[in-house]
């Protein structure tokens, strides 16, 4: 990066940092560290949720996705409107009125001290590893503009946000992400309006997305219905709105975040924006990627997007060399197949279209087989290893054709992004560690100050924790797909228990426990015995957890009638 980048990202990544511990001055009690005093205004907590949302995943990962599988990844988003109008009819009223800290502070109302005790161990584990792979992708950053080891920039970053979030707690967080999200929007922006600029000449806007739609990279919508597809409308809408259900009504990451509302109608109007702004959101950083993959038909991509395995196997120049030739080769081809339809389309002849259409799947097929090459070679280099440089495309493209100042202010994006993320859910974490378990099971009537005190301590362990298991997150390709494959496989279960709790008020503690272990179960035998999509397992693990727990209802019943008689 060029001195003015870093004046840039350094004065942005202050700025951010000293706004929210001088917006969270006086978080003195556990309802203020926590719930920042439920004094939070709507729009505050909306920007702060998407914020939370919008991790450096979404910069470095989305795009990525949209270069490599195209747009289709969009559909994942079609359910979340549908839950965030069940959600502020039932999940916002339900938790408010219960005054509770936690999401899983009400199952123990609901239920009983086990099913919370559950509950909040899976969510733990859960977020806590959904928490180091967002930091993974700050390392990565690093590791590209910088070529630093990426264990060094996991800990710049981490420590900045457990610095905020010990300092000022769930307002720090929230007050932050405002202008963290600004940044980002800004970024986005800045990143389409520059991929434009730096096509040729010759190549406009609408040719540029010609050459996207020819790939098959801006079909967003599938109707077909497949089960082993990960993504199509089916798949979105239905497995799409459990898994926003399950994280906007029972991850506390994002509980938390609208039991800082100042009132039921302000934390409703908070989801209700999510629910119209994140699809229009993604789809416009799924056609970023789009547009980038259009961008690299006129301007050769490098042959891996990653530095340093791209220099090992230039290393072996024996195995390289023909490999780089055949992809140079491949890409003059491609590019011309390129400006065949470009050329069809100016002169809206069909035949023409038709067949440069043909002529380009020739093309990216033999493109895409050289790099199958290369990919297969780093692989036998690193000793067999999976490999996958998705997360580096969007970055590449930042720090190779951007002009100075714009490459500060994507960058200071997404490391905000990240910082976003990583602050609200060590905060989130903290909160359930000290509420949900040792409050309720180590030291019930310790003072306040006490708590708060543990709470902070709390924090800087799942900030040290999130740093450790960034490690994790390396070479398991789209980060994007990474999170919410992790996030499916326990989001079914805590969704179902909550379903349980707010609608089926005859099942007691024993069945829900219960219902929540099947449901768990049923979730890692699907993961690991079938090819089902991701996305179902939210619906199967929620199924299973209400279907266990009515069937042990029955026998319990049963029972209770059997020793009566």
């Amino acid at each position: 990066m060029r001195p003015l980048d870093w004046y840039v990202l350094i004065g942005t990544l202050l700025f951010v940092v000293l706004y929210g511990m001088w917006r969270s001055r006086g978080s003195r009690s556990m309802n203020q560290y926590v719930l920042a005093g439920k004094t939070m205004p709507w729009w505050a907590v909306a920007f702060s949720i998407m914020a939370t949302q919008a991790s450096a995943i979404t910069f470095i990962s989305t795009t990525g996705q949209a270069y490599v599988d195209g747009m289709r990844f969009v559909q994942v988003y079609f359910g979340l409107p549908l839950a965030m109008v069940i959600l502020s009819a039932t999940a916002v009223p339900i938790f408010h009125r219960a005054k509770v800290y936690t999401a899983y502070e009400y199952l123990e109302q609901r239920f009983d001290a086990r099913t919370r005790a559950l509950v909040s161990v899976i969510f733990l584990i859960q977020r806590g590893l959904s928490n180091g792979i967002a930091l993974c992708a700050t390392g990565i950053v690093l590791t590209l503009i910088l070529g630093w080891p990426d264990h060094i920039a996991i800990l710049i970053m981490g420590s900045l946000a457990i610095l905020y979030t010990t300092t000022g707690g769930a307002k720090a967080v929230t007050w932050t992400e405002f202008p963290q999200l600004i940044i980002m929007m800004l970024g986005l922006v800045a990143a389409l309006a520059t991929a434009v600029w730096l096509f040729p000449g010759d190549v406009s806007f609408l040719d540029a997305v010609a050459v996207a739609g020819a790939a098959g990279k801006l079909k967003s919508v599938v109707f077909s219905f497949d089960w082993n597809d990960r993504y199509n409308f089916w798949s979105g809408l239905l497995g799409g709105m459990f898994l926003a259900l399950a994280y906007f009504g029972c991850d506390q990451s994002q509980v938390q975040r609208y039991l800082t509302g100042k009132s039921i109608a302000q934390s409703r109007l908070s989801l209700m924006f999510n629910g119209v702004a994140k699809v229009p959101m993604q789809f416009l950083i799924l056609f970023i990627g789009a547009i980038v993959f259009a961008f690299y038909h006129f301007e050769p991509p490098p042959l891996l997007f990653q530095r340093a395995d791209l220099a090992r196997i230039q290393a072996a120049k024996a195995e390289y060399t023909p490999v780089a030739e055949r992809y140079d080769a491949a890409f003059v081809e491609r590019r011309q197949a390129a400006r065949e339809i470009i050329d069809a389309r100016r002169q809206g002849d069909p035949e023409a279209r038709a067949r440069g259409a043909e002529r380009y799947r020739r093309a990216q097929g033999d493109f895409e087989a050289a790099r199958g090459e290369a990919i297969a070679l780093t692989r036998k280099i690193n000793g067999g290893r999976d490999y996958n440089d998705a997360n580096y495309i969007f970055l590449t493209f930042v720090t190779r054709y951007l002009p100075a100042g714009v490459v500060g202010l994507i960058m200071a994006a997404i490391f905000g992004a990240a910082m976003s993320t990583i602050s609200s859910e060590i905060n989130s974490l903290a909160t359930v560690t000290v509420i949900d378990l040792y409050q309720r099971h180590f030291k019930k009537d310790a003072p306040e100050g006490h708590y708060l005190k543990v709470a902070k301590w709390a924090t800087v362990f799942w900030g040290a924790w999130a740093m450790v298991t960034a490690e994790l997150g390396k070479n398991l390709g789209a980060l994007i797909e990474v999170v919410n494959i992790v996030g499916s496989l326990f989001y079914g279960g805590l969704l179902g228990v909550f379903v349980l709790a707010f609608f089926f008020q005859r099942v007691g503690g024993t069945a829900a426990f219960l219902g929540v272990i099947a449901g768990e179960a049923a979730i890692f035998a699907t993961a690991g015995l079938t090819k089902v999509s991701f996305l179902w397992y939210n619906v199967i693990g929620c199924l299973v957890v209400i279907g266990t727990a009515l069937a042990v209802s029955v026998v319990e019943n049963r029972l209770r009638w059997g020793k009566a008689a």
